[in-house]
């Protein structure tokens, strides 16, 4: 049998096969059209779209804020003209649609208002450049992470665990936020530490700062500015001892106690130890009193 022949014969029968859904005649041939169309569609745009981003990123002229504009662009592009594509696929007259449109609107409008703000969101982020990929965010519930990618609806941040936290775009716009590295990659920490009251502190705290300073992430020497070198302070009388801290500069961001904080507490105890200067623990003086009354004369207790 010749092949054009069946193909015939097939789409004549699954045409055939069909049910009324309203005013509207939809037949099987319509549905397995529609999805084998769609589906070759969304496949082309996706490459399309992996390629198109992949030529913006690589071009060396532009800086970071202008590749993610012009990617999202493109992407926003390349989904309008997929829903276009795919709205014709399924017969839908587009004049029809427009006319429709304006009395399905408001509906439309108060159920996708959530993506909607998230997408607007997302390309206000871009244009005001409040934060760009490899910034490091902290957001008002505590979430941190480093900024990796931005899509249509979120934004996603990973932490140092390796973990993606998806943080809708309009959060970004609604909620305040730490951008701890888009102005300057530069931040200053603090370690706290205590010694015994007997210390010379004035000798103590040069050689904190001197073995502070050599550590090899912190800033530290006669090129940096005054107020950028390790800096070593009372914080208050305690009630064991002298309650000190140690202020210093890094460039990027301390991983918590794994990076360099933990390194610095090591080296102010190995400073410590190594010079005699005692570090104080809570001490409490007992003072028993002696009963010499009796309460019974006869027993003596």
């Amino acid at each position: 049998m010749d092949f054009t022949l069946m193909l015939t014969q097939i789409t004549t029968t699954l045409e055939s096969l069909s049910f009324n859904l309203g005013s509207i005649s939809i037949s099987v041939y319509d549905i397995i059209r529609v999805c084998v169309v769609g589906l070759i569609i969304v496949i082309v745009a996706k490459a399309l779209n992996s390629y198109g981003k992949g030529v913006i990123k690589r071009q060396q002229r532009l800086d970071k804020r202008t590749k993610e504009v012009l990617s999202k662009v493109y992407e926003v592009l390349i989904f309008f003209i997929v829903a276009l594509m795919l709205l014709n696929v399924m017969g839908i007259n587009l004049t029809t649609l427009a006319v429709f449109g304006g009395a399905v609107g408001v509906g439309l409008g108060l159920g996708l208002q959530s993506i909607a703000s998230n997408f607007i969101s997302g390309i206000i982020i871009l244009l005001d450049n409040s934060i760009t990929v490899d910034d490091y965010v902290e957001l008002s519930d505590g979430q941190k992470g480093f900024v990796r990618e931005f899509r249509m609806r979120y934004t996603v941040l990973e932490t140092y665990d390796g973990k993606d936290i998806v943080v809708p775009n309009e959060t970004f716009i609604s909620s305040t936020f730490v951008n701890w590295s888009h102005k300057d990659p530069k931040q200053r920490y603090r370690v706290d530490f205590s010694v015994a009251y007997d210390t010379d502190v004035r000798a103590m705290v040069e050689l904190i700062k001197e073995a502070v300073g050599a550590h090899e992430q912190v800033l530290s020497g006669d090129k940096v500015p005054i107020e950028e070198r390790p800096d070593c302070e009372i914080d208050s009388f305690g009630d064991s001892g002298i309650n000190m801290f140690v202020e210093f500069w890094i460039l990027g961001i301390d991983d918590g106690k794994n990076r360099v904080g933990g390194d610095l507490n090591l080296i102010i105890l190995e400073t410590l130890k190594n010079n005699g200067i005692q570090i104080p623990f809570p001490q409490r003086e007992i003072k028993i009193l002696s009963n010499t009354g009796t309460d019974d004369p006869k027993t003596g207790r």
